[in-house]
């Protein structure tokens, strides 16, 4: 009698088809705003596959001390067969108060102060900040670690996939403190969920499993394409019973994505190689069709949800047919917001973003000197930022308007710090002052940036070195403040910081313009010569 046995090596490349007939979501601790990634994510896994028993439960809205009990409690009446955990952010550099505190004026305290209070201040505050970073950290793994071992009691082949914008962004550091065998999820993750309950092999899919190394770049593989269609929130509220909690306050704003993709190489940002730089437009009728359920379920503010919603001028065309649809359905009670190319804006779109509700207009052009955003690589024109904001006051725009500055990312001198007070100052002549908010921020080094490759062929990294490290030989080098202008900026910060009348960052703006001046507005839109840098550069 023969026994021909087929033998065969389980691991990510072949998956033995398991029965996955239950699927929980859980989106893991975070700051309560709306979970629109998780959610696509099982209106996809349900078209796919109808049949399947689904559940998601959101951990963002559960008192902290209730999270473990809550979740052992939804497994064990669930008992599922694969979990999906997400993880949305792992805040390191905050430039505003974070979940424990003000890490930029506690960073400037310990760094910059010269009052001894203060460093001590600032030093218990980072000491709070570091505990719970790490805490965070290992609340969040052991979670996931208890999901499974508690899911192994009622399926011993349970399968935990882990995803989110953590993940995309710290998959190499994350690999090593999960359950061996988890996989590890980078950037978009309907395809990969879709393959692994059809039994389908992932080798090309952006994963890992934990225990493995993964591919090298693993993160600049550009994904694979989804098509997107309406999300089925009948279905969503049938197996998520919170969902009314961010419906009922009213305040919040729902997600909706019109596009995924950033075409643009901006030297400090992570979005381009999370979702690639192909920018791939969801079609307007799927897209009205979503925002008229969520308008029948009580919303009246909507978050577009995507990288850039103008990523650049060839997809004006796509945000006016987007919003004359809109505006043909006739909610005229209705506000929206999103991140907003103001370069990439004509006439006509400017009237239709006010006609459609556009409650709030964010700029982020990091710097005033059109020097420092060519070299920061941004691609912005700011001559036709400042053209383009007209043309929106122009139609009608009232509300207020963000403006995003980074001090000191690359090559920043006083010169640019004066182009930057005047360039600012034009804003406000164009809105109205009490309307143009400027939001300072330091930048948080990320891996996979041009930042981090600058960092490290000058040595000021190590190529070793742990990027969600928060000890303070690391974090001050990754709260991006360098040299002896750092310096003067944190002192400056710390001035601002004590000033409880006007809000942080005008304050800020007010100081830099006292400190230094204020340059012409045409100095500010002027990129100089090559010759005319490298004199300046050999003179410094």
């Amino acid at each position: 009698m023969k026994f021909n046995f087929q033998l065969k090596k389980l691991n990510k490349n072949n998956f033995q088809r398991k029965n996955y007939g239950k699927v929980l979501t859980v989106r893991l601790p975070c700051n309560p705003i709306f979970p629109i990634g998780p959610i696509y994510l099982i209106d996809h896994i349900h078209k796919c596959f109808p049949d399947l028993e689904q559940q998601f439960i959101d951990l963002a809205i559960i008192p902290p001390n209730k999270v473990p009990k809550y979740l052992k409690r939804k497994i064990d009446q669930f008992r599922p067969h694969l979990i999906i955990f997400s993880w949305r952010d792992i805040q390191i550099y905050a430039p505003v108060d974070g979940r424990s505190g003000n890490p930029l004026q506690n960073s400037f305290e310990v760094f910059y102060s010269k009052n001894i209070f203060k460093k001590i201040r600032g030093s218990w505050g980072g000491l709070k900040l570091i505990v719970s970073h790490y805490s965070e950290i290992y609340r969040n793994t052991s979670l996931v670690k208890m999901g499974l071992k508690r899911a192994q009691k009622y399926n011993k082949g349970i399968k935990v996939i882990l995803g989110g914008g953590a993940v995309s962004v710290f998959y190499e550091q994350l690999g090593s403190l999960l359950p061996k065998g988890t996989v590890i999820s980078v950037g978009e993750g309907e395809n990969l969920i879709e393959k692994i309950i059809r039994g389908i092999s992932i080798d090309q899919e952006r994963c890992y499993l934990a225990g493995q190394k993964p591919r090298n770049k693993l993160i600049h593989e550009q994904p694979s394409t989804t098509l997107k269609t309406a999300c089925n929130y009948k279905y969503i509220k049938s197996i998520w019973p919170e969902f009314n909690w961010y419906i009922e306050g009213g305040d919040y704003y729902v997600g909706v994505q019109t596009k995924r993709g950033c075409p643009h190489n901006c030297c400090f940002c992570v979005y381009t190689v999370v979702e690639g730089k192909k920018v791939r437009v969801n079609p307007v009728d799927e897209v009205i069709k979503e925002m008229k359920q969520l308008y029948e379920l009580g919303v009246r503010g909507f978050w577009f949800t995507d990288a850039q919603f103008i990523p650049a001028k060839k997809h004006i065309k796509d945000a006016k047919i987007l919003l004359q649809a809109i505006k043909d359905q006739g909610w005229r009670d209705i506000n929206w917001a999103a991140y907003i190319r103001a370069d990439n804006i004509d006439p006509e779109l400017a009237q239709l973003m006010v006609d459609t509700g556009m409650s709030y207009f964010e700029i982020g052009i990091t710097s005033g000197s059109q020097e420092l955003v060519r070299k920061m690589r941004l691609a912005y024109d700011l001559k036709t930022v400042l053209n383009n904001c007209r043309m929106l006051v122009k139609s009608g725009f009232k509300n207020h308007v963000s403006v995003n500055y980074s001090f000191n990312v690359f090559d920043e001198t006083p010169s640019t710090i004066k182009q930057t007070i005047a360039y600012h100052r034009e804003l406000e002549n164009i809105f109205g002052k009490g309307l143009v908010d400027p939001a300072i921020f330091f930048i948080g080094l990320q891996p996979h940036t041009l930042l981090e490759k600058y960092a490290l062929d000058n040595k000021i990294l190590k190529p070793n070195y742990n990027p969600m490290s928060m000890m303070p030989w690391t974090a001050r080098k990754l709260l991006w403040n360098p040299g002896n202008l750092g310096k003067r900026l944190g002192e400056i910060c710390l001035e601002a910081f004590d000033n409880k009348e006007d809000e942080f960052g005008k304050t800020v703006i007010d100081i830099l313009e006292r400190e230094y001046g204020r340059s012409s507005l045409k100095e500010s839109l002027t990129v100089r010569s090559l010759s005319e840098r490298r004199l300046a550069n050999l003179k410094k």
